[in-house]
């Protein structure tokens, strides 16, 4: 008899031991009784035979199982991110044997696929490179890790695609990654006139049916690249050369629930795990990366093409602004206006006694959403019916502050009563569906205006837009988080990025920060530098930080719970405590909510802390990109 220990899937539930008859491998997925139901577990050690129990028997084994380099990175993201193993394998797509589970397999080790003959040695097509462009692949081939920074517009993609044609005649596969699923449908036309169905796109909004129709494909090795959001970084290709992770430096790629870990880390992680080159790349790569990675530069577009920059004043869309859009539009170009906050996500206060009408379960207003005619908590999901009197004063009418997509839309469309605006952004993009058709429409030209939010600074690449309208980076200069600076500023180059691709442009940036942005409009690297010396000794990368999360129903369990864990931090020696006390969001679904931020020069010292409070009812977040 053989004795097991298992990890249930997608579960935080301790370590269990059961048995089998049959001799199993480390990484096999099994069902496992457990209360009268049948569990999903994982094998992950082989061990004695428990002595102070009898164990229950292994009910079945699948033909699917974890490769031990899976597992590798399951155990460090479980162990640095702090999360249950069983929740970070649980990240990864398994792999399937090619033999059904025999009772003679021994050793450990699972037969796999053999690899297909699909893709190796085919001449895969490749784009024709600019002088600068072939220089800088020539670069990139020579090192392992390596950070791409190439202005906005200067043929990034078509350097990828060549290094993921190099990867195919070499009979390897490869991972790209992007931020979000909004670059998917542009994303997925370039890369398939080159691979055709040997690229697969992956992300959530795929149905079940898709994403096992994409895994046959890649079982079978006729899937051999693999593009899309984070997750498609645990998807099981074989024989991994090379991934990719396009604009390393947005915050996306940071998972905000458990397992908290940052896949451009990870990635450079399994790069090194698996012997696969690791190509980070931006217009405006992070602070950290620029600091710890080699850098090859891309430094002109592809086109190069005159933008004019003008700095505005004011909160809301001015007549001004107004006017540049007619303008542009009358003039038979396309533009884009973007606002920093999504929908009508905009609150309701009260002129009088200066209260923010909030949601009774967490102390956050409640966001306006005229549309809807409701207001929403974007925490909890709790809706009323809109109110028009303050609840603290009794002072009639509320007042709405900052503007919302649904509102700047309905301001243009009354000035200019011909133009035809396209909305983008979480509210309005909630399908894979309405992303195509709503990105088909503007690349087509039946739109002359895309207004939206973030989802506009991730890359797109539209020939015919000569406007940028940038709302709202004061709002974001003012955000309690170390990096407000740098992400100010690459989201107003990011923005800027979208327009005089192949035509001049205007770019209209409203602040009242102009002397902190224009040093640096032509010169990201010189913001780089500064930035560097901004943080140095404080924050990243010179330290690395740690956010401890404590949510409690009662008030006073919760700061109870604080008090003693920074009472046990104070211990460490090489742990610095940086603040501790309520979150900014003081209460979320009725929990009182406090934080403990941490700072250490060294990760093991900081790592071994956390683990000694560790415990249920508390969340730890490594490398936090989230302060609220």
């Amino acid at each position: 008899m053989y004795y097991y220990e298992v990890v249930l899937q997608r579960s935080s539930a301790p370590k269990l031991t059961y048995r089998s008859a049959e001799k199993l491998s480390v990484g096999s997925i099994v069902d496992v009784p457990l209360k009268s139901t049948l569990k999903k577990a994982m094998i992950i050690e082989e061990v004695a035979k428990p002595e102070t129990f009898d164990a229950d028997e292994i009910e079945s084994v699948s033909e699917f199982y974890y490769s031990e380099k899976q597992m590798e990175t399951a155990r460090f993201i479980a162990e640095y991110y702090f999360s249950s193993l069983g929740e970070a394998l649980s990240l990864f797509v398994p792999y399937r044997r090619l033999e059904p589970h025999s009772p003679d397999s021994t050793s450990g080790t699972m037969q796999e696929h053999k690899e297909s003959d699909n893709g190796v040695g085919v001449g895969a097509l490749r784009p024709v490179l600019t002088p600068d462009q072939q220089k800088t692949y020539g670069q990139l081939l020579q090192k392992d890790r390596v950070l791409l920074f190439g202005v906005t517009g200067s043929g990034k993609t078509e350097i990828f695609i060549t290094l993921m044609a190099t990867m195919l005649d070499e009979g390897k596969t490869s991972v790209f990654l992007m931020p979000e699923i909004s670059l998917t449908p542009q994303m997925e036309k370039r890369l398939k006139v080159y691979f055709g169905d040997q690229v697969a796109m992956w992300h959530s909004k795929l149905t079940r049916k898709k994403k096992e129709q994409i895994l046959e494909g890649i079982y079978s090795g006729e899937v051999r690249i693999v593009a899309g959001a984070r997750s498609s970084l645990f998807v099981p290709l074989k024989n991994l050369g090379l991934i990719i992770v396009d604009e390393e430096h947005d915050d996306s790629y940071k998972a905000m629930t458990r397992p908290r870990y940052h896949a451009r880390d990870v990635a450079v992680l399994m790069g090194e795990k698996l012997g696969a080159k690791v190509v980070l790349a931006s217009a405006t790569p992070s602070v950290a990366s620029w600091y710890k990675y080699d850098v090859v530069k891309l430094s002109k577009p592809y086109i190069e093409t005159v933008k004019k920059y003008r700095f505005v004043g004011g909160t809301s869309l001015t007549p001004e602004m107004i006017n540049e859009i007619r303008n542009n539009f009358e003039a038979g170009n396309q533009g884009l206006v973007f606002l920093p906050t999504r929908g009508n996500f905009k609150y309701l206060y009260c002129e009088s006694c200066g209260k923010t009408h909030l949601c009774p379960f967490c102390s956050v207003g409640m966001a306006l959403h005229r549309y809807h005619r409701h207001l929403k908590c974007h925490y909890c999901g709790y809706t009323e019916a809109i109110v028009d009197t303050c609840g603290y004063c009794g002072h009639h009418p509320l007042k709405s502050e900052r503007m919302g997509t649904v509102e700047a839309i309905e301001m243009i469309e009354e000035q200019i009563p011909d133009i035809r605006i396209e909305q983008f952004d979480k509210d309005s993009i909630t399908s894979n569906k309405k992303l195509k058709d709503a990105l088909g429409r503007f690349e087509s030209g039946e739109r002359d205006l895309l207004l939206g939010t973030q989802m506009l600074s991730k890359g797109h690449d539209y020939a015919a837009i000569t406007l940028s309208v940038i709302m709202g980076l004061d709002y974001i200069l003012g955000l309690a988080d170390y990096r407000a600076r740098e992400r100010a500023m690459s989201l107003l180059v990011q923005i800027a990025g979208r327009s005089g691709r192949a035509r001049e442009a205007s770019v209209i940036i409203q602040s009242n920060n102009r002397e902190m942005f224009l040093p640096y409009l032509e010169d990201y690297e010189a913001f780089l530098r500064d930035e560097l010396e901004f943080v140095r000794d404080l924050y990243p990368p010179y330290v690395s930080l740690a956010r401890i999360l404590i949510a409690e129903k009662k008030q006073e369990k919760a700061e109870a719970l604080t008090a003693d864990i920074v009472e046990k931090l104070r211990y460490f020696d090489e742990v610095d405590i940086v603040g501790y006390g309520k979150a900014p969001v003081e209460r979320i679904a009725n929990k009182y909510r406090y934080t403990v931020l941490l700072r250490s020069k060294k990760k093991i010292p900081l790592l071994k802390a956390l683990h000694s409070i560790n415990q249920r009812g508390i969340e730890i977040d490594m490398d936090p990109v989230e302060f609220s």
